[in-house]
């Protein structure tokens, strides 16, 4: 299979989900030259190297921060911007300007770079544009092991299949939201004035194997590695029940999106796609806790902490209908197949792993 570009530089290609990609798209479209750049300040991230190195991917040791590095580059056709600070809680102590920094004015060098190099953009974007106060005020029912959506919302772009791209956009979301949106108002901008091919996915919670998951970002791999290694977990917030739900999209789910977007050359208009698990594939804390319990065949401590952080919400969920519907993509992966798969990778990697999960 064959594509229209010759040379893609993914950002922050090192991580979870740009070194997947990266593979990705080594292994699908022959002849397709692959750059991988990372700073490599997420712990873990070093791991991803080798196997990148050793199916033919470039990987180049930079900072999105400086454009001295991104103008060293050789010249490329495709950018995917998979960079950030992916806390939702960055910033929330203390300055900013990290966050900001890291995700803003980073995002805003690459977009300066493609533009030197005609290449269009694909940016991931997060469901964390959305304000927190909107997401609280959702109308839920409290099931017995988690909340659930009702059928009749007040706000539009809301209904029991989730948030669909249409959802109101005012108001606070955290630091890392604001970034993520200001960065998606950058991008429209560039399409506007300089005619850039670009697309926008606003992604809900990602998982898989190869996710470094700590306990402000990456809760699926998180809740599986203190179940691997024996170790304590907390449900934290509204009441500490563990009731609070996501919906969990595989990383290989992601990757089958972001190939059949690189077929799609008439979407990339600046457009904007929701991209998520959905109602079929999302979980509470609570039942992840049962799921990891019945696969992994261990039972750690659960501590409760009824304190909510003022950057959380209690359920978000996708709804997928506007890209079902224009490219045909739905997620295939439920959550115990990508729990499975987790738990498997930490498993055949324990040790290499115990310094970066075990913590």
């Amino acid at each position: 299979m064959t594509l229209p570009y010759r040379h893609v530089l993914v950002t922050g290609g090192a991580g979870f989900v740009g070194s997947r990609l990266c593979l990705r798209l080594r292994r699908e479209f022959e002849g397709l030259r692959v750059t991988a750049l990372d700073n490599l300040v997420r712990r873990g991230s070093e791991l991803h190297i080798r196997p990148l190195r050793e199916h033919g991917v470039d990987f180049v040791h930079g900072d999105i921060r400086c454009p001295e590095d991104l103008a060293a580059l050789p010249a490329f056709d495709l950018l995917l911007e998979c960079s950030a600070e992916p806390s939702v809680h960055a910033g929330q102590s203390g300055s900013p300007v990290g966050v900001v920094h890291n995700n803003l004015t980073g995002a805003l060098h690459c977009l300066e770079a493609a533009r030197q190099n005609g290449a269009a953009v694909l940016f991931l974007s997060t469901s964390r544009v959305y304000p927190i106060a909107h997401l609280r005020a959702l109308r839920h029912t409290e099931a017995e092991t988690r909340l659930e959506l009702t059928a009749e919302q007040e706000l539009p772009g809301c209904s029991h299949a989730g948030i669909a791209e249409g959802f109101p956009l005012d108001g606070a979301r955290s630091f890392y939201g604001m970034t993520k949106l200001a960065g998606e108002a950058l991008i429209q901008e560039y399409v506007f004035t300089y005619g850039m091919r670009a697309l926008i996915d606003r992604c809900g919670v990602i998982a898989g194997p190869g996710q470094m998951g700590k306990a402000d970002q990456g809760v699926v791999t998180l809740w599986a590695a203190r179940h691997v290694y024996g170790r304590p977990l907390k449900y934290i917030g509204f009441g500490g029940h563990g009731k609070q739900v996501r919906d969990v999209l595989h990383v290989d789910d992601l990757c089958d999106l972001v190939v059949l977007q690189l077929q799609s050359p008439s979407i990339w208009d600046g457009r904007i796609y929701n991209a998520g698990g959905g109602a079929a594939h999302s979980a509470s804390l609570l039942e992840l806790t049962g799921l990891c319990r019945e696969l992994s065949g261990q039972k750690v401590e659960i501590a409760s902490e009824p304190a909510t952080a003022a950057v959380d919400v209690p359920i978000y969920v996708t709804d997928n209908a506007l890209v079902e519907r224009e490219l045909g993509w739905q997620p295939r992966r439920d959550v115990p197949t990508t729990l499975g798969e987790i738990l498997a990778w930490i498993r055949d990697h324990r040790d290499e792993l115990r310094p970066v999960l075990d913590s």
